[in-house]
């Protein structure tokens, strides 16, 4: 088991589930912090991260709350967990915070606490999976996405319960939470939906506004990839 080594420190959707919902009017809709973590150049540049992701990967994020892990499969949904993997591989999501949390649906995170990393992704949109081919039930990973075609990006959302009516709108699960899905449900809910109503001031002003506005917010210390057939 060995932990992928990063490029050396530079430094939708949901779409908010669509601003507060999922595509069709009830998911997970996308349009990031600040806790420990450095950014890479590589992460101004979209194109510069494309890449092949392992057949089945995992991701071992550390959290304020505790450690989780997930296990992509890239038969799921190929095109999202090529992407997925180059962002965890390059710390895209290292100080990220949860900024929506909604206990019996979805947990969501995904916009970089710096803006000018964020920036970039907003406009680097991944085509549909052809085929949802995995449901959204509990623990199950997910891009947010609106409603219009191709609108993915970096934010992604775990499932709490069961969200299969999602499938029809096209949101395709590329991972599944194989460890550490307490630590999930433990993850600060106080604030609902209530954050993700108004990303463009996320996006704009990255942390420091959630910093400020929500200061509760449980985040992301560190995500890596682990090289293992196993889990880790």
């Amino acid at each position: 088991m060995k932990t992928l080594t990063r490029p050396a420190p530079a430094w939708a959707t949901l779409a908010a589930l669509a601003a507060t919902g999922c595509g069709g009017g009830d998911g997970p809709a996308s349009d990031d912090e600040e806790a420990p973590g450095e950014t890479t150049s590589a992460l101004l540049d979209p194109a510069a991260l494309a890449e092949t992701a392992p057949e089945t990967f995992h991701a071992r994020f550390e959290t304020s709350k505790g450690v989780f892990v997930i296990e992509v499969h890239r038969a799921w949904a190929p095109l999202g967990a090529d992407r997925f993997y180059a962002l965890v591989k390059n710390g895209f999501y290292d100080g990220v915070r949860f900024f929506r949390v909604v206990e019996g649906f979805v947990v969501q995170f995904g916009i970089h606490g710096d803006p000018d990393v964020s920036a970039p992704w907003r406009n680097a949109r991944l085509p549909d999976d052809s085929a949802v081919v995995a449901s959204n039930t509990r623990g199950m990973v997910t891009y947010a996405m609106s409603s219009a075609p191709n609108t993915r990006t970096t934010q992604v959302f775990v499932n709490y319960g069961n969200n299969s009516h999602l499938d029809e709108s096209g949101f395709a699960p590329f991972g599944q939470v194989v460890e550490g899905m307490e630590v999930l449900d433990g993850l600060h809910s106080g604030y609902g939906g209530a954050p993700s109503q108004n990303q463009p001031m996320i996006q704009s002003q990255g942390n420091a506004y959630l910093d400020e506005h929500f200061p509760e917010l449980d985040y992301v210390v560190s995500a890596t990839v682990v090289e293992s057939a196993g889990r880790p």
